[in-house]
């Protein structure tokens, strides 16, 4: 399965929730699972390479990639129905080399926020998905949501995000996904992911 992390809007938190997705689906699902780094910023290739000057075991493969290379790493990558591949999307939607990638994914996870203008680029970023790839599942995940959130604006979006695809329970914002990296999620965030983490998996990823 493909699955793309992915939103429009910079500082969703759409790295640090492929990291936790991982780290779940390796560690308490025994996945075989890549990621594909294609952030700009390669946040998660710097983290895997640093885990492994610390001589930490790698439970998954990171590749850093560029969009030019996604077709050929996607035959080589995905030999098998279990095979797990997690694509980090850089933040921005005006790349034409961002059709293949779009067009091969099963699965859209989009981080988002409660704010008008991250809202505006949620449905702008989903629209365009659905566009090139009518078929595709997509979920939305309420991230480092903080305790202010109005409750108003919170029903609305989530009317309006629901047309498109599932929403999962909320995610606070909290220092500890700073901690995040390619082998450790830590401990004081298990209450707060796992409910989103195994909907994610029951609904989508249990049956490959």
């Amino acid at each position: 399965m493909i699955i793309i992390i992915g939103n429009q809007k910079g500082g969703a938190g759409k790295s640090t929730f492929a990291l936790v997705l991982a780290n779940f689906l390796t560690q308490e699902k025994n996945c075989p699972v890549t990621v594909i780094d294609m952030d700009y910023q390669q946040s998660i290739a710097q983290k895997f390479q640093k885990a492994k000057i610390l001589e930490n075991a790698e439970p998954y493969d990171v590749v850093p990639a560029n969009l030019e290379s996604y077709p050929y790493l996607r035959d080589l990558l995905c030999k098998s129905a279990k095979d797990v591949i997690l694509i980090d999307l850089p933040g921005k939607l005006d790349d034409d080399g961002l059709i293949p990638v779009f067009t091969s994914a099963d699965l859209v996870i989009c981080p988002f926020a409660y704010d008008e203008f991250t809202f505006q680029s949620t449905v702008l970023f989903t629209v365009v998905m659905k566009r090139i790839n009518p078929k595709i599942m997509m979920v939305f995940v309420p991230n480092r949501i903080k305790s202010n959130a109005r409750y108003e604006i919170m029903l609305e979006v989530n009317e309006q995000l629901s047309k498109f695809g599932k929403i999962t329970p909320v995610l606070p914002d909290r220092v500890d996904f700073q901690r995040v990296n390619t082998f450790y999620t830590p401990v004081s965030l298990s209450l707060v992911i796992t409910p989103v983490l195994e909907q994610i998996y029951t609904d989508y990823l249990w049956k490959t």
